[in-house]
């Protein structure tokens, strides 16, 4: 029985013999919630991988000193983030963790490198086009001028999580298409001497037509995550202007909000 402020060993299944909950009961946090909570760090931390099996929800909650609804309520507020899947004559089984990024200027491939995830990369496109209206404007060319775009599939743990979308001022650097299979766009960029010094970002949200579902490994009509970003150098030139689209059952932003007096 898992006692006030005490760890209690789960030994339902070879991932969870290895964790340890410290369930608070005198805490305000509800109990489902503590639960929930250290269960997604564990996926998050790749202590339960995808295909881990949670094991039998009255097993668990004997384990843990809970009510089988406590377990319940817990396993199904990650099942409502996509992070797990009852499977009938299976069981609970993780799916997949959900990628995380702050709101900040950095780069997906870092940021899921970062976090352990994994990141794979797939060049759709790498072409040199005329800038459509909207890219002339963001970087500041003339329309029809010369500008670098790039598509990419970037995946962790083999599973789509992004579209991504980049246009480039011609020329300011060398784009083969191998390493950027191999790195992240951002990490090319620094090491070609450009300093990203502020972006301006856009983040919305919309469903997903049949051939962005078909890429992403989606339903058609399931909900992306939607950002537009400029970037800037630390001369204040644009270099790079970017539409991308995440799969909203995989990825959210976490950003920080400050009260002003």
């Amino acid at each position: 029985m898992a006692k006030t402020g005490d760890p209690a060993r789960a030994a339902t299944g070879p991932a969870l013999s290895t964790l340890d909950f410290a369930l608070d009961r005198g805490s305000p946090v509800p109990l489902y919630h503590q639960l929930a909570q250290q269960l997604e760090a564990a996926i998050e931390q790749g202590v339960l991988a995808p295909g881990n099996l949670l094991g039998n929800e009255v097993d668990l909650s004997v384990r843990l000193g809970l009510s089988r609804p406590t377990v319940r309520q817990a396993i199904q507020s990650l099942v409502d983030k996509g992070l797990m899947v009852r499977r009938r004559g299976v069981g609970t089984q993780v799916v997949h963790s959900q990628v995380r990024r702050p709101l900040e200027l950095s780069s997906l491939y870092d940021d899921l490198e970062t976090a352990g995830q994994g990141p794979t990369t797939r060049v759709i496109r790498n072409e040199t086009v005329p800038a459509p209206t909207d890219v002339a404007a963001a970087l500041g060319l003339a329309e029809g001028a010369e500008v670098v775009l790039l598509e990419r599939l970037r995946c962790t743990r083999a599973q789509p999580v992004a579209l991504l979308c980049n246009y480039l001022p011609s020329g300011l650097l060398g784009l083969d298409s191998a390493r950027l299979e191999a790195t992240g766009l951002y990490r090319m960029m620094r090491s070609a001497g450009i300093t990203l010094h502020s972006a301006r970002q856009t983040v919305g949200a919309r469903a997903a037509t049949a051939q962005e579902a078909a890429g992403l490994d989606e339903k058609e009509g399931a909900a992306l995550l939607t950002m537009q970003r400029t970037a800037y150098d630390d001369t204040g030139r644009p270099v790079e202007y970017g539409t991308h689209i995440y799969r909203a059952s995989r990825y959210s932003f976490d950003f920080q909000l400050l009260v002003r007096a």
